[in-house]
Formats: structure tokens, sequence, C-alpha cells
């Protein structure tokens, strides 16, 4: 027990100071490039400089979102994963994100957006992302037991026909209207409103705390359902509640983001090789390494052909998988985590 204790304070540390390193990095680098040393000396200046305007009106809004919406993402992934007790699992899979992207997609193509600039898109990508949740919710609340396979499958389905609307949508839609939808689609944290950014901030930081009291019911439930039940768990009661943290978490950072692939696939799968199936540590660890990943891809993302801004879902689909087909490539990672 004094070992796994060690081990998950070396580990939670190491995460931290990956997320501290991915914040400064992203602070200091860009078009105008600002050395770590000078930080402390414009801040203390304060407004009036043009750098200053650099770092706390562009850059600091957006290492505020990354570590929302990644830390969020990956949090999500954490508990579905582990409630479908599926790794394969990720927070679109419920269909939350082609509830989004149609909301959004709605929303251009009835310019909402025109008459409530910075604001109609994020609302139109939530609701629309509520809308499928509630639907897949009440599908399977009417039934006794609330069985995972079948929500599983549910979400699926209603993700391909979302899908498929939103498809309709492009094909039909103008230029202008086409490479909007495309762009949101794609991801970015070029969010102007910090109502929106601390909001995302602290429904995400709230959803951790609410999260991890649920940490040993969930690993009693990776047990399996009869065992979970055994140990004087209300499995029914746990799993509505899980999803409805996973679906909030979700369903807030695509619709202020858009749609960012892998983080919440990845980042879990990825901690739980390294420190077990314990969500004691695997959730907070999970938190800090998807917020760190997603700042670090932004970074990549506005400066790799800078002034040109690439989407970050187009950096994080390519760094992380291809980051997780070479774990998968080697076999030895798979013996590092400790399933006790």
């Amino acid at each position: 027990m004094k070992k796994k204790t060690t081990n998950w304070f070396f580990s939670i540390s190491a995460a931290i100071i990956f997320l501290l390193t991915a914040c400064i990095i992203s602070l200091v680098s860009g078009s105008a490039g600002i050395p770590v040393s000078k930080i402390i000396s414009i801040f203390l200046e304060g407004k009036g400089t043009a750098e200053y305007s650099i770092l706390f009106d562009i850059r600091l809004p957006r290492i505020i979102l990354g570590f929302a919406i990644g830390g969020g993402l990956s949090l999500a992934g954490v508990i579905l994963q582990g409630m479908f007790r599926n790794p394969l699992v990720e927070p679109y899979t419920l269909g939350i994100s082609g509830g989004a992207a149609l909301g959004v997609s709605l929303c251009i193509i009835l310019k909402l957006n025109q008459f409530l600039p910075n604001v109609a898109l994020p609302l139109s990508g939530f609701f629309g992302s509520c809308l499928v949740v509630l639907a897949v919710f009440f599908l399977h609340t009417q039934k006794r037991v609330f069985t995972v396979e079948g929500l599983l499958l549910t979400g699926v389905m209603v993700s391909f026909i979302s899908s498929s609307l939103v498809m309709l949508i492009l094909s039909i839609s103008r230029t202008e209207e086409l490479h909007s939808i495309v762009f949101w689609i794609m991801g970015s944290l070029a969010e102007p409103s910090w109502a929106f950014i601390i909001t995302v901030f602290v429904v995400s930081l709230l959803c951790l705390l609410l999260s991890y009291f649920f940490s040993l019911h969930m690993n009693a439930l990776s047990l399996g359902e009869e065992e979970a039940i055994h140990l004087g768990i209300n499995t029914e009661r746990m799993k509505k509640q899980l999803l409805l943290i996973a679906s909030l978490l979700t369903g807030i950072s695509v619709s202020v983001a858009g749609l960012i692939g892998f983080v919440g696939l990845i980042v879990p799968h990825f901690v739980r090789i390294l420190v077990g199936y314990d969500h004691r540590a695997l959730i907070i660890i999970s938190f800090f390494c998807g917020a760190g990943f997603l700042i670090f891809c932004d970074t990549i993302a506005r400066t790799i052909i800078s002034p040109i801004e690439l989407p970050v879902g187009v950096i994080t689909g390519i760094l992380g998988g291809s980051i997780f087909v070479y774990i998968l490539s080697r076999k030895s990672f798979f013996k590092a985590g400790d399933r006790s």
C-alpha cells in the first residue's frame, strides 16, 4: 500500500509538471516570442503594452480553456470507459458530439449567429448535445434495468443519425456556411468570451470533484455489476449519475471548442497503462494529463505554420493517434499498469 501511494504521488507530480510545462511553452510561444524571464515583469507593468495584451488577452484565455476542456474530456473518457468497462469508449460515443454539431450547423444555416454573435454557436451546440443526451437517457429510463450495452448501442445509432443530418446540411450549404461548419467541427480554442471560458473552467473542476467521490464505486464497478451490487452499491443510480457528469463535461466542452477528438480516448488509456486501474489516481492524473496534452497541441496548432492557425482537432488526431499506435506496438507498456 505504501509503495502504491508513493507511485501515485510521483505520477501526480509528473502530471502537474507536464501541465505547467505545457502552460509555460504556450505562454511564450507564438509569432511574437516572449522570454520566460519577462513574464513576471510584463505582469507587474500592467495593461497598456502590446506584450501584456498578447499574454493576457490572447494566450492566457486559450490556456485556461485548454485546461478545462482537455481535463474535462479526459475525465469524461475515464468515467465512460470505467462505466462501460471498454477502453474504446470515448466521450463522443453516446452521440453528444453529433448532437452538438447538428445544433451548430442549424444555427449557421438559419443565421442565428448574426443576431447573437459570440453566443449563438456555443448555446446551439450545448442545446443540441443536451437534446441527444435527454433522448438517449429517456429511452433507457423507461426500462427497469439501465443496461450499459443498450445505452452504448443507442448512443452509437443516434451519433450516426446526427452525423448523417450534418452531412445533409453540408451538402446544401453555401460556401461561407460550409466553411464555418467545417472549421467548427475541426475544433478551436479561440473563444473570445470570458463568460464561457470561466463557465467551462468552473464546471470542469466541479465535475472533477464530484467524480472523485465515485472513485471507489467505479473500482467496484470495474469488477462487474454483480460484484458491485454484492458490495452494497446501487449500480443503477450510480450509472445514471456518472452518465450525467460525463454528458455535462462533453456537452459544454463541445459547445465551446467544437469537436476535439482523441483526447478523451487516448489520454485515459495511456494513463491507465502507466498507473493502473485504480480510479483514485486515474481520475486526477488523467485530468491533468489531458489538460496538458490539449494545451500542448493548441500551441503546435497556432505556431507550426504561423501566422496561419490550424484547427486543434487536426493536431490532437495526428499527434495522439501516432503516439497511441506507437504505444500499442510496444507490448512492454501493457505490463506497466497494475490492475490491482
